[in-house]
Parts: C-alpha cells; structure tokens; sequence
C-alpha cells in the first residue's frame, strides 16, 4: 500500500508512477477525495466522542434541571456518536478499498515501458550452435519422452491440459535442483521453509496478488487462495508483527507446490511444460529496511546467477519495463536462459523488491535506531522451479537423443553424467 502520507503531499510522485506503468491516474483523485472523507468522518467522530467523555462528567456533577438537560443530552449524542462512529468506519473501508488498487512506485531506475521495452543487463554464457554440430535439437518434450522423465500424455488423463507426471530421471532432477537451491540456500543464511498451500484472502490481498492477478485459484468454503508462489506464505508468516532486522536481513527459502490458472494464456506455449497449472519452486524471500532493500536485491539477483550457473546455462539478466511490473513490485529483474528449439530466451527466474509496499498492507514493522515502529521491505526471487527443466533438456542433449546431466546435478540421479533414452 502506498504511504499514505506520500499520496497527500506529493500526488503527483503517484500520477507518474502510475504513467510509466501504463495506467490511469484518475484512481488518485478517487484515493485522495476518500482520504478526506475519512480523515473528517474521524475528526467529527472524536469530536463528539470527547464531548460524550466530558458529558459523563458533568452529569455526575449536576442536579435538577440541569441534570435532566445533560441527560437528554447524553442519550442525543449517544445516537450521534454510533452514526459518525459507522461513517467513520465506511470512510475508513472505502479509502482502504481503493487505496489497496494502487500499485507500488516504480523505480526511476526502471525501463519505461512494456514487455518488449526490458534492459539487458547482461549476457552469461553464449547458446549452443547445433547446426554447426551437426544435428538438429529436439525440444524438452520429445527429450523428456525419450527419457521417460516426462509424461504429459497421461497428465492430461488424470488431471487434465497443461498437467503432466514428472518420473524417474524428470523427477529426480526436479528434486536435486530444488534440494541444490536449498543447500545454496541455507549456505547464505535463509531458513529453509516448506510453505503452506492455501493462504487467507487478506495474506493473498496483502501481498497483492488479487485484483492485478486472473490467474490464481480460489476456494469458496472456507474462503482461501492456492498460492502461485510461496513469496505468498512467506509475507504472511510475519503479518502483524515486529520483527528484528537490526542484525541484517531476516531471509527464508520456501519449498512448495505452486499453483496457477493461466488464464488469459490460451494457444501460448501449451506443449509441454513451460505454461502449466502445477509446478514445484525454491523462492528465496527478505525482510529488511528500506534503506538495505536496493543492495539486498542485487545478492538476491547473485544468488539466481550463482544457482543458473550450476546449470550450466546460457542466460541473460534484464531490467523488466516499469508496464511489465507486478502490482507490489518497486524494480524487477528476471534470468531469462536460451531455450534451442524457441531461438529464445525464456524467463526461468524473476526477483522482485518490493519496498514497503506489501509490509504496509499486511502490518509487518521494525524499530528504528529511535524505537520507532517502520515498515520493512520485502523482497522475493526464484532459486529453482519446474521450468528450468525445458532449458536443462534442450541445451544439453546429445544427438542420440541423450541428455548430458550438468555436474551439479550428477548426485541427485545416481552419479550418472548421461541420461540415456529409456529401452536404449
């Protein structure tokens, strides 16, 4: 949630975030003009209220008739008092309700604007040319076939399009990167976390993933969202507190299932398993002050490169254009690593700082130098996922159809350095 303090005296700070976003301004007017209803309907509120307060007073003090007056006076103002506290409490929802649509401040750091508008911050490693090779790559599907580490086929017959059963080597190369990301991990200092799936409308809220998002799955009985990610839980699991970070970052590494619609993605990538509504990741996640959260980001960005290097990938890092911008992040940077068979590279990680946006929504504070309670920064970013499968696939498979395991990962599938087709 944005300060509110920030949206009344400098506005237009909002308007041109919101500009470089590619949205409409005229939700500040709407926020500012509800603020101000909800400041007075307080004043006019307290203000009654301690003349109620002052009345008590008085009326234990008089006699006769001017007790009978303060009394008739007592019981008007009783009524008043309950009607200004109701006003005051739809002010107070209706400018958090509106409030709560604003989407973080962009970075003036950040790109201007959409999808195709990024940076490039860099490039690691350069693609394998396969026609000088001498084959042609197939893609991680027919690899993942081959293999018998990939079966879409009956995903779909259990569960429907765009499931899919991981199995033998796919699954234990899914559990060595994910168990690699926790190692890396807890080297760094994270605790390890294994997240809940179903989180409370205020935590999903809080962490602004309703509104901004089609995509999320809901439950109507108890009210509860699938997570798509566990930045979700892992905001959560402080909400409402105080926490120390005057020793540095308070960081957690959360394993889970993740969850999520694709809606709007129809006809986009529906072969195999890069858009799909189940996956397994590794999200590292920081609380920190605002003042460490742009240093913070940067060892969250190291951290993805150092764990995409063991994967031996050809990758690049940009800048996301302040259009492509989730709703609470401030700066974005994604990993995007060169996918053979698409001439392309495709995002495998993204790592968000999200200033004290989500911490202002869901209450989560820290004492200054002062002892003063102030909203923390929360940041987020990929360790591992389910995706990265599709690059490891096709960027190390051999002619035969074989697959040569990056050495990393050699101990979560036996020692082996080649996965062989499965029957060969």
């Amino acid at each position: 949630m944005i300060d509110a303090k920030l949206l009344r005296e400098n506005p237009d700070v909002v308007r041109a975030s919101l500009t470089k976003r590619g949205e409409s301004t005229d939700l500040v007017d709407q926020v500012l003009a509800a603020d101000g209803d909800r400041r007075s309907s307080i004043a006019a509120f307290e203000a009654l209220r301690s003349e109620q307060k002052g009345l008590g007073k008085q009326v234990a003090q008089a006699k006769g008739d001017e007790r009978a007056a303060l009394l008739e006076r007592t019981k008007t103002l009783a009524t008043e008092v309950k009607a200004n506290e109701a006003a005051a409490t739809d002010a107070e929802t209706r400018f958090n309700e509106l409030a709560g649509r604003l989407p973080n401040l962009v970075s003036d750091e950040a790109p201007v604007g959409g999808e195709k508008d990024f940076t490039v911050v860099e490039e690691i490693g350069k693609p394998r040319d396969f026609e000088a090779e001498g084959f042609q790559p197939r893609d991680h599907l027919e690899l993942g076939e081959l293999l018998g580490a990939i079966d879409m086929e009956r995903g779909a017959k259990v569960s429907g399009a765009r499931f899919y059963f991981l199995k033998g080597v796919g699954a234990l190369l899914q559990l060595g990167m994910l168990q690699l990301a926790i190692a890396q991990a807890v080297e760094n200092g994270f605790t390890p976390m294994i997240t809940p799936s179903l989180v409370k409308p205020e935590v999903m809220g809080g962490t602004g993933y309703l509104n901004a998002h089609d995509d999320v799955y809901r439950l109507e009985e108890p009210e509860l969202y699938l997570v798509g990610t566990s930045e979700v839980p892992l905001a959560g699991y402080h909400m409402d507190e105080i926490i120390d970070v005057s020793n540095g970052p308070v960081r957690y590494a959360g394993w889970s299932s993740c969850y999520r619609r694709e809606a709007g993605s129809y006809g986009k990538d529906t072969r195999g398993i890069i858009r799909v509504h189940q996956f397994d990741k590794v999200e590292m996640f920081s609380y920190c002050t605002l003042e460490d959260a742009a240093a913070e980001h940067q060892r969250l960005l190291g951290w993805e490169k150092e764990m995409l290097d063991k994967m031996e990938l050809a990758y690049r890092v940009i800048d996301t254009a302040t259009g492509d911008l989730g709703a609470s992040a401030y700066r974005k940077f994604d990993c995007e690593a060169w996918v053979p068979t698409q001439g392309a590279y495709r995002e495998l990680t993204s790592t968000s700082n999200c200033t004290d946006f989500q911490a202002r929504r869901l209450n989560i504070r820290y004492r200054d130098a002062d002892g003063k309670p102030r909203p923390v920064a929360t940041l987020n970013g990929t360790l591992a996922t389910t995706r990265w499968l599709v690059a490891i696939l096709e960027t190390h498979q051999l002619a035969d159809g074989s697959v040569r395991v990056p050495a990393a990962l050699r101990p979560y599938v036996g020692g082996r350095e080649v996965l062989e087709p499965v029957g060969k």
